[in-house]
């Protein structure tokens, strides 16, 4: 793979959960910072729940990590 890997959490659906994508494959619904690092963990990239927040290779669009209810 050539460049970063690029890691895009979509805002939250009106039902809950947030999108997960990794260059442009959907990877699931994450509920928490908990199923973000297993999704991920899933592809090939290790990280620790607690540091997923932070990262500067994830996206977070809308809203920052604390957000996995739905939209209101």
């Amino acid at each position: 793979m050539s460049g970063p890997i690029r890691v895009i959490v979509l805002p939250p659906s009106p039902t809950g959960g947030r999108r997960v994508r990794v260059d442009g494959e959907i990877l699931g619904l994450a509920h928490s910072l908990v199923d973000l690092a297993e999704f991920l963990r899933r592809a090939g990239l290790e990280i620790d729940p607690a540091e997923a927040a932070e990262s500067p290779w994830i996206d977070w669009r809308g809203v920052g990590p604390e957000r996995w209810d739905p939209e209101t």
